[in-house]
């Protein structure tokens, strides 16, 4: 089972370079590494219209899954704590390229 984190949005929603640059202001070293189910260069920027990015950050990989007004990140139900602080800050990091406020909307999958 997993755990998601949704990040809403109305209006525009954040581009990947902008969530990226989030990430390493937030001192994270954020990797690409799958893009709809397909490797990834590290430095690789998604097509528009992507629907789901793996990418690597502090204690393992995150899901970003985007969706009509919302991404969503996912984890697995057996995170550790290393794992959810670089969910978090995906999270984050996403609500502030998106210019949004992070809600606590933890829920399972």
């Amino acid at each position: 089972m997993g755990m998601q984190k949704a990040i809403r949005f109305d209006g525009r929603e954040p581009t990947w370079p902008a969530v990226m640059a989030a990430l390493h202001e937030m001192g994270e070293q954020p990797i690409l590494r799958m893009i709809d189910g397909q490797p990834a260069f590290p430095d690789e920027e998604p097509a528009d219209g992507w629907t789901e990015l793996r990418v690597s950050v502090t204690g393992g990989m995150v899901t970003v899954r985007r969706g009509p007004g919302e991404w969503q990140c996912v984890v697995w139900g057996n995170a550790d704590e290393s794992l959810r602080k670089g969910w978090d800050a995906c999270c984050e990091a996403i609500a502030r390229a998106a210019q949004v406020s992070m809600g606590d909307s933890d829920r399972p999958e």
